[in-house]
This record gives C-alpha cells, sequence and structure tokens, in this order.
C-alpha cells in the first residue's frame, strides 16, 4: 500500500499479537466539550445541559453525554499512534454505559487485542479488542468491544 504522506506509521496486522495492551493518556471533561458537542449533535438534553434540572435528578449534577465518552475515547486510542495510517475501516463497537461521567472527571482508555483474522481481499485483517473506558479512580464507565480493520505489510 502507498502512502502519500511520510510521517509515523501505526502497527501493520502482522506487528499487532492477541493480548498486546494499550492505554492510553488522561483527559478530563469541561463544561465546554458538553456544550460544544450538544451544539454538533444537536442533543440538548437536560442531563447534559440544565444545571438547575440536575440538582434533584439522582445523578445530582449534569454528565457527559456517553457518546461524547466514546467519541473521545476513540480519539484517545488514535493518539497513541499504533493506528497511524494503517487503519483502514472502523468495523464495530459495542459499548455497554456502565457510570455517568461528570464535568471534571478525567478519562483514559485502556485496550487489550483479542481476535485477529486475516482479510487479504481487503488489504487488511481484523483486529477485535476488548475497551475499557475508566475514570480518575480507575472506575469503569464504559466498556466494551470494537473491531478494526488494520492493513498488511505485505499490501
Amino acid at each position: 500500500m502507498r502512502y502519500l504522506d511520510d510521517g509515523p506509521m501505526g502497527y501493520f496486522y502482522e506487528e499487532i499479537e492477541i493480548g498486546q495492551k494499550f492505554i492510553t493518556r488522561g483527559r478530563t471533561i469541561t463544561e465546554s466539550d458538553i456544550v460544544q458537542f450538544a451544539a454538533l449533535t444537536g442533543d440538548f438534553n437536560p442531563m447534559h445541559t440544565n444545571a438547575e434540572y440536575m440538582k434533584s435528578h439522582m445523578m445530582g449534577q449534569r454528565v457527559a453525554h456517553g457518546m461524547l465518552t466514546l467519541s473521545y475515547a476513540v480519539g484517545q486510542l488514535y493518539q497513541l499512534g499504533f493506528m497511524e495510517r494503517t487503519v483502514l475501516a472502523f468495523r464495530s463497537v459495542e459499548m455497554k454505559f456502565s457510570a455517568p461521567v461528570f464535568i471534571g472527571d478525567t478519562i483514559h482508555v485502556e485496550i487489550e487485542i483479542t481476535d485477529k483474522k486475516e482479510a487479504r481481499r481487503m488489504g487488511g485483517g481484523w483486529v477485535t479488542s476488548d475497551v475499557k473506558i475508566l475514570n480518575q479512580d480507575d472506575k469503569t464507565v464504559q466498556s466494551g468491544q470494537m473491531s478494526l480493520l488494520i492493513a498488511l505489510k505485505e499490501a
């Protein structure tokens, strides 16, 4: 496969091993993140955008959108560099939302490669991993699996 950029390259399919783990740095969720995500998506649910409403809610304060948290997790994983210009497609993600993420929480992501299946005709292989998004107290706020198509080195 020919690339137009001479920058760093991520891992090719052949270089990824079952059992391999990756851990991202942390990222703190801000009020601005929530407001901007609401504006981008149109999801102005008062759980995310109305501080007064949430004072009487069982959570007691505004919570980040679950999809905001997941979106940041994908970005954090990409920043690790192992997918840099070698990821061909994002096939699937299945996540369970286990705990709220509040303004001021700092999240990070841990993944473990659990399966690989070569897809030579597509120029790569499917890589499946378990994903955990944790907060600053190491409490899992989301968990699940994702599958990516990663380029073959030989292609």
